[in-house]
């Protein structure tokens, strides 16, 4: 296995005589045989340990082995812990997309802070047989379903060839000490189902079936090589770089010659060879560096011809159909603006034009149910009170609503565009208790009830 080690690494050129590497070493056998190859090949390495605190003593034990591991060999160990549940949380994520961020944050965090050239993780031939499954069930194209490279940017994968089988049995024969995570036993996650539900399945259907699936996945890899250097000489042709906004000429505009300074233009003649599915799926690839998904591609290919004035906005971008070219521009965060109001200032008018009073309830009093207009009880609320846009994690407890929500998650809910999110506010009290997102939903804890006596008026003016 060594051999096979030494030429994987070769072939695709991951290891320099002086590269320096940070080793991501869990405990977990994968990790412990590509320290012990490592070690033998006598690259320099430093090991780098996640405590994400998933497993309560299970994870401190593993830490306990890792260090123990790294001191036996005069190896430098660093050791980060993380918050896991609670990030994910606050990102609206799974624990394993949390616990994925996290990681690979922290292990470039550490490689440019030790100046070191590589970061080398365990991943293996079947991890990547399960990612084929996890992307395909996604609807994932070819970038996706040919799996995890061999090398990403500093991230290199030294085992990719090999199998858990083969890992397995390299241990035993060595009598590498490893710590087991009993979690991989279960079938909570997608990608335990896959191992340990549908790989053995699959295993059934002929003799040396995920050898069969790893030459494709192989041929995948290549063939998406291929494809990607293609397609940058065809979007080369399309784009006409002139520093600046995009505007993508419609389609069936021929004759459009645009005087547009700082813009890019789109080549008409590119599409004339395409069939209307290449055409999609080129204007696909064009938008997707913009944070594009597939969905908003097709829409906005199929609005090209009818649709002018809509408007779609991913993560970073907004796209809008002209009468004559699609313009994308930069969606520019807002500045995290901070005004504390006070009660008698009357009115603020930047960045939004919010007045307020203070009124005491009158027998007679009806409430105005206006989004625009928010009627918090007076006495429950701690001043001063700040205006402020979002941040992740923020929670309130939307009017008729018992519990708390994220408020990314209400975003979700009310189906905000990406430019909403950015340009929304909050009035937040002293205590940093959301009480109202304005224009939108009050928190139900400061709603007004029969008890209420001093009303807390907040009228957003256009």
């Amino acid at each position: 296995m060594l051999k096979q080690f030494q030429l994987y690494i070769n072939r695709y050129n991951l290891l320099a005589e002086v590269d320096r590497l940070i080793l991501a070493l869990s405990g977990g056998i994968d990790s412990m045989v590509l320290a012990d190859l490592l070690l033998k090949l006598k690259v320099q390495f430093v090991v780098a340990h996640c405590n994400f605190h998933l497993r309560s003593a299970e994870s401190d034990g593993d830490e306990k082995f890792v260090r123990e591991f790294a001191e036996k060999h005069g190896v430098q160990c660093f050791v980060k812990h993380f918050e896991t549940v609670e990030y994910a949380e606050e990102q609206g994520i799974s624990i394993e997309m949390a616990a994925r961020d996290l990681r690979y944050a922290w292990f470039e965090e550490l490689r440019q802070q030790l100046n070191y050239d590589k970061i080398a993780v365990a991943h293996h031939a079947d991890d990547q047989a399960e990612t084929f499954f996890i992307n395909l069930l996604r609807g994932a194209g070819l970038r996706g379903l040919k799996g995890m490279q061999s090398k990403n940017g500093d991230i290199i994968r030294p085992l990719l060839w090999a199998s858990r089988e083969q890992i397995h049995q390299y241990a035993v024969k060595n009598q590498i000490l490893w710590r087991e995570d009993h979690t991989n036993a279960e079938s909570v996650y997608l990608r335990n189902k896959i191992r340990n539900r549908l790989l053995p399945v699959f295993d059934e259907l002929q003799p040396e079936a995920r050898q069969g699936l790893y030459k494709s996945l192989e041929h995948l890899s290549a063939e998406n090589e291929l494809y990607r250097v293609l397609l940058n000489e065809k979007l080369s042709h399309i784009v006409e770089d002139q520093d600046g906004a995009l505007v993508i000429a419609r389609r069936n505009d021929e004759a459009i010659q645009p005087e547009l300074s700082k813009s890019f233009r789109l080549n008409l003649d590119c599409f004339t060879a395409l069939s209307t599915t290449q055409s999609e799926q080129l204007l696909f690839e064009w938008l997707r560096q913009y944070g594009f998904n597939t969905d908003q591609c097709r829409f906005i290919f199929e609005a090209m011809e009818t649709g002018i004035g809509n408007k779609y906005c991913s993560p970073t971008h907004q796209l809008v159909i002209g009468r004559n070219e699609l313009q994308l521009s930069e969606i520019k965060p807002v500045e995290d603006a901070e005004i504390q109001i006070e009660i008698g200032k009357g009115e603020i008018i930047s960045p939004i034009h919010l007045c307020f009073s203070q009124i005491e309830k009158s027998s007679d009093f009806v409430i105005d149910k206006s989004s625009d207009v928010a009627l918090l009880d007076a006495d429950k609320i701690q001043f001063p009170l700040t205006l402020r846009h979002w941040r992740h994690g923020d929670r309130f407890h939307p009017l008729g609503m018992k519990g708390s929500k994220l408020l990314s998650d209400f975003f979700v809910d009310q189906k905000f565009t990406e430019a909403q999110k950015q340009s929304v506010f909050l009035l937040v009290s002293a205590e940093n208790e959301i009480l109202w997102v304005v224009g939108y939903r009050i928190d139900d804890r400061f709603k007004i009830t029969n008890a209420t006596k001093s009303i807390f008026v907040c009228r957003l003016e256009s």
